[in-house]
Formats: structure tokens, sequence, C-alpha cells
């Protein structure tokens, strides 16, 4: 089976790695071909496409938009994306445009539990007011020795229903995956394991999901524990998804798996690669 690696991020989101980066970390670790799926952004494709082509590797342009389903956070990958598709790219700056008022609010969350000037050093991690996510917060956190590591302070302090979370709506499932496929791409549920849904809501999601013109479901993901993956196996061929396989790699010392480096898909699942002439 070939060896595509399709969800990882960039310094244009929450990565910590340039696209160039990620491409050369990826032709290092034997992938065949690698996605560039950044948080409600494309500026980072053309450079990665580039460096692909001198790396001699596969590329696939893509973008993780963020979803509100209800209360919960979804993440929807588009694969194979046409960046400058205008249904796309407006619904994109439209999301990014929400992204400066959460910040402050986190800002103003952490401030009241004794964290001075955390929007200012968040800011600074992210260069971009657009692009400012809780993961820049939870780097500053630990940077400052507040916690551990990442996860620690979405676990103590960002995660819903902690004292710093924000809620916030995002775009709508339906929109997301319209945007999506006009663009020519193919809407990907991301690391379906990471929802905190019942077995009830799990099925509407997917159901849901499927009705508006979802493709596919990642099924092997750094985001997943590794007896997850059987589960979401079933839920693919249960309800005719293809499937999809990636890292979600942010850079070194925050992710558990390096692009290419995650087990195959299982031989029962159909790649969603498969459906590209490539």
């Amino acid at each position: 089976m070939e060896n595509f690696d399709l969800h990882n991020h960039s310094t244009n989101s929450d990565g910590l790695l340039s696209p160039t980066e990620l491409i050369e970390l990826a032709s290092r670790t034997g992938v065949d071909a690698i996605a560039l799926t950044d948080h409600d952004t494309t500026e980072g494709l053309a450079e990665a496409a580039q460096a692909a082509r001198l790396a001699g590797i596969g590329f696939v342009p893509g973008v993780e938009v963020s979803v509100s389903w209800g209360d919960t956070v979804l993440h929807v990958v588009g694969l194979q994306i046409d960046p400058t598709a205008p249904e796309l790219r407006h619904g994109l700056e439209s999301i990014r445009a929400g992204r400066l008022g959460r910040a402050k609010r986190i800002g103003e969350a952490l401030a009241k539990l004794g964290f001075e000037n955390t929007f200012d050093a968040a800011f600074a991690l992210a260069k971009d007011d657009r692009l400012l996510s809780r993961t820049h917060f939870a780097r500053h956190l630990v940077e400052r020795g507040a916690v551990k590591d990442i996860q620690a302070a979405f676990d103590k302090y960002l995660a819903k229903g902690k004292p710093a979370y924000v809620s916030h709506r995002w775009a709508e499932l339906e929109d997301a995956v319209r945007w999506i496929r006009s663009s020519g791409g193919t809407a990907v549920l991301a690391h379906p394991g990471r929802y905190d849904l019942k077995p009830m809501m799990r099925e509407e999601m997917l159901k849901q999901f499927k009705a508006h013109g979802g493709a596919a479901i990642e099924v092997v993901t750094g985001s997943h524990r590794p007896e997850q993956y059987a589960l979401w196996q079933r839920e693919a061929l249960e309800h005719g998804f293809l499937a999809s396989r990636g890292a979600d790699y942010h850079g070194p010392g925050e992710s558990p798996c390096e692009p290419g480096r995650l087990p195959p898909l299982h031989g029962s699942l159909t790649p969603v690669w498969s459906t590209w002439a490539h």
C-alpha cells in the first residue's frame, strides 16, 4: 500500500515547521504523498507544493475546517482542494475573522487566573492574529512554566469545561462540506475518535456528515489511540465511507508520530486516495 499521509500542519497555522521543512521531513520518512492541512487557511500550499516537487514526492493540497456541530467542535479536512475556488476562499476568510475575538477572550480568561499578557505572547508565537489558536496559548503556558506540556495546558485550562475555555461558533457542518466540494475537494471527517460523543450522537454525526456529502473518515491518525483503529474501521465500513490516514503532525515534541510512520490502513478499507488519479 502506498504511504500517503493526509493530515499535517505547518507554521501557517499551529505547526512548528515551515511548509518546506514539513515536506523535507516527509521525504526522509518515506512518504509517497503528503497533504498540508492547516487550520482554516491555504496560505502554505504553494510553498509546500514547490518543496514536494523538489523532493520528488506527491503533494495533496488540503485544509482543516473548524466546524460547530451543536456544542461540539468538529474538524473537517478537505483534500485535493483548489485553494482559489471562491466559495472555499470566502468561507475560510469568515472563519479566520472570528479567531481574533476568541483569542482576546481567552487572554482575558487567563488573566483572571493570574496569567498576564498571554494574548500578546500567543500572538508573538502565531505571528498572525487571524491564525491565533488555543495551541499558541498552550505553548506559551509551557514556556512560562505553568504546565509541563501542551496536553497539560489543555487539560487544566483550555479544553472544553476548563476555566479558560471560550466557546465559539465556527462553520456549520453542511457549509464546510459544501465549501470543500465546491473547490473540487474531498471532505474527510478528521480524527472522529477525539470527539466526546456518546454512541447515539456519534452515529447521528456520521449520518449527517454523509448526507451533506462527506466522503471519508480518518481511521488511522496520530490523534487516535491504536486501540481505536478497529472501531473506526468498523464505522467506515458500516457507513460506506472511504478511509483516510494522517499523522495530524504539528511538530517535534508535540506529536506522537511523524508523517508516514503510522501503520497502514486495514485491507478491508478503501483508501480515500484510491479514487484520485495519481
